[in-house]
C-alpha cells in the first residue's frame, strides 16, 4: 500500500477542476471510466453533485475507483438523536429571531465531544426538503472521530475554524485545516474528523442549495479576490482496515446510524471535478475604494451560492481581512443600512471596525432582514472626526454568512449560548445631531 490515510498529505491546485489522482500506480482507468475490469480489483462508481443534465459548466461529478463500492458500506438504518444538530424549518413560537444579536464565544465544557456530538446550531434558514437555504453551527471538538464516519445528504459544509487544528479524513483524500483557512466538504461525501491540536472550535456554514461557486468579477476583472489557484484539493488516499466502524449519514434534517465491518475511505484513485477542498483566507486580495465612499460589502465576497433568482444568492461567503483604506471626504466604516439579506458574522481574529468593543474572536453576531444595524457611536464618532490619512486595518478577520431568506434562532441559540443582553443598547447612546442649519457638525 503506498499511500493510505495519515500519510504526509498533498494538495491539487484549482477550484472547480478535473483532477486525476491515484494512490496505487495504474489504479486509474485511462481512456474510459467503467471498464470490464479494473486494475488490484477496484469497483469503479460514481458520486454526482449535480443532475447528470445540469449544464456542462455546472455538471460536477467524479468516478472513484475503490476496494468495496458504497453499497457495501450502507446496511440497516437506526434513527439517532443529535439534539443540537438542528435543519430548517425549525420555527419555535418561544423564541424571538427578530432582533440584533451578539453572543460571546461559546466556551469549552471539558467535555468530550466529536464533530458530530460537538455541533451546535445557531441559525436555520430556508427548508432542508426543498434543498434551500442554509443554517449556521458553532462546532466544540475535543475528540477524534475513531472508526466512526458521516456524510450529508443534506448540504455541503463549509467550515471556518477559529481555534484548533482539525484533519478531515474524506473518501477522495486529507485535508489538514487550521485557523485562517477554510473548507468545503460536498453534499454526500463520507468524511471523519480528527483533533490535530485542540480543543478546537469553529464556524460552519450549511448549504441546502445550490454549490458554492467563485463570484463573478464583473468590470474588476480577471484578478484580485480569491482566485483559483489557491484552493486545494487532496489526492488519492485510502484505508483497507476491517474494523468494526458506524456510518451517521444526515439526511432530510434526520440522522440515521449504521454499522458496518471496514473503513468506507477506500478510494484508491479518482478523477473528476466533486471533491473536498481547502484555502488559505491570507490568500484572499480584497479590493475597494480608491477615491470616495465605501463600497458594498459584497466587493468582498469569496464564494457565493446562488438562488433562483439572479444576483440573489442562497448563501454569500464574505471577508473583512486587513485592508488598506485611503478614500477621501468619506465615512470609512460600513455605513448605516438595513437590507433584504440576513446577516450572520463570526470574528476569527481582532477587532471589527464597526464593533471595536465586545465582538471579540470566537463571537457571532446577527442582525436579520429589514433590521437597521451599523456603527455604535463610539465607532460613528472616531469615523466622523479622524483624519482622512491612509490606514491600514491590521490583525483583523472576519466574516459574514448572508443569506436572501430570514435566519431563525435555535433554542440552543436563545437560551443557552452566551447571549450579549446589552449588544441592543450600543446604539442607545447616538445623539441627534441635526440642528436645522447648514453646514457640517
Amino acid at each position: 500500500m503506498s499511500k493510505t490515510l495519515g500519510t504526509q498529505n498533498a494538495y491539487m491546485p484549482g477550484f472547480g477542476n478535473d483532477f486525476e489522482t491515484e494512490a496505487l500506480p495504474d489504479a486509474l482507468p485511462q481512456g474510459r471510466n467503467s471498464p470490464q475490469r479494473c486494475n488490484y480489483g477496484l469497483y469503479g462508481e460514481q458520486l454526482s453533485g449535480t443532475a447528470f443534465t445540469a449544464p456542462s459548466h455546472q455538471n460536477e461529478r467524479t468516478w472513484c475507483y475503490r476496494i468495496r463500492p458504497s453499497v457495501k458500506h450502507s446496511a440497516r438504518y437506526q434513527k439517532i438523536d443529535l439534539p443540537y444538530w438542528q435543519s430548517a424549518p425549525r420555527i419555535n413560537p418561544d423564541v424571538i429571531s427578530l432582533g440584533q444579536y451578539r453572543w460571546d464565544p461559546i466556551p469549552h465544557s471539558g467535555e468530550s465531544l466529536t464533530w458530530l456530538t460537538g455541533m451546535r446550531t445557531m441559525t436555520t434558514a430556508g427548508d432542508v426538503n426543498t434543498q434551500v437555504g442554509m443554517a449556521t453551527h458553532i462546532y466544540l471538538v475535543t475528540t477524534s472521530m475513531v472508526d466512526e464516519y458521516f456524510y450529508s445528504a443534506d448540504s455541503e459544509m463549509l467550515i471556518v475554524p477559529q481555534e484548533g487544528e482539525l484533519r478531515i479524513c474524506t473518501e477522495l483524500g486529507v485535508i489538514d485545516l487550521a485557523p485562517k483557512e477554510i473548507a468545503i466538504i460536498p453534499r454526500g461525501l463520507v468524511y471523519r474528523v480528527e483533533v490535530m491540536s485542540g480543543p478546537a472550535r469553529g464556524f460552519v456554514c450549511e448549504n441546502y442549495g445550490q454549490k458554492f461557486e467563485l463570484p463573478g468579477r464583473g468590470p474588476i476583472g480577471a484578478n484580485c479576490m480569491a482566485n483559483r489557484r489557491d484552493f486545494k484539493s487532496p489526492v488519492a488516499a485510502f484505508e483497507d482496515k476491517e474494523v468494526p466502524s458506524t456510518v451517521t449519514i444526515k439526511w432530510c434534517g434526520q440522522f440515521h446510524q449504521t454499522h458496518i465491518g471496514h473503513s468506507p475511505l477506500d478510494v484508491v484513485a479518482w478523477h473528476g471535478n466533486y471533491a473536498p477542498v481547502k484555502y488559505d483566507l491570507r490568500t484572499y486580495c480584497p479590493v475597494g475604494s480608491i477615491l470616495f465612499d465605501h463600497p458594498d460589502p459584497s466587493i468582498f465576497t469569496v464564494l457565493t451560492a446562488p438562488s433562483g433568482v439572479p444576483g440573489t444568492a442562497n448563501i454569500d461567503f464574505v471577508l473583512f481581512r486587513e485592508r488598506w483604506m485611503t478614500m477621501e471626504d468619506t465615512f470609512r466604516p460600513p455605513w448605516y443600512h438595513k437590507n433584504i439579506m440576513s446577516e450572520m458574522m463570526g470574528n476569527i481574529y481582532g477587532a471589527y471596525d464597526a464593533k471595536p468593543q465586545g465582538f471579540v474572536p470566537g463571537g457571532m453576531s446577527l442582525h436579520n432582514m429589514m433590521l437597521p444595524h451599523g456603527p455604535d457611536q463610539q465607532a460613528f464618532d472616531r469615523a466622523s472626526n479622524s483624519e482622512l490619512k491612509p490606514e491600514k486595518l491590521d490583525n483583523t478577520m472576519s466574516f459574514m454568512f448572508e443569506t436572501r431568506f430570514p435566519q431563525h434562532l435555535t433554542e440552543f441559540a436563545a437560551h443557552e449560548a452566551p447571549l450579549q443582553d446589552e449588544y441592543i443598547d450600543c446604539w442607545d447612546s447616538i445623539e441627534k445631531k441635526f440642528d436645522g442649519t447648514p453646514g457640517l457638525k
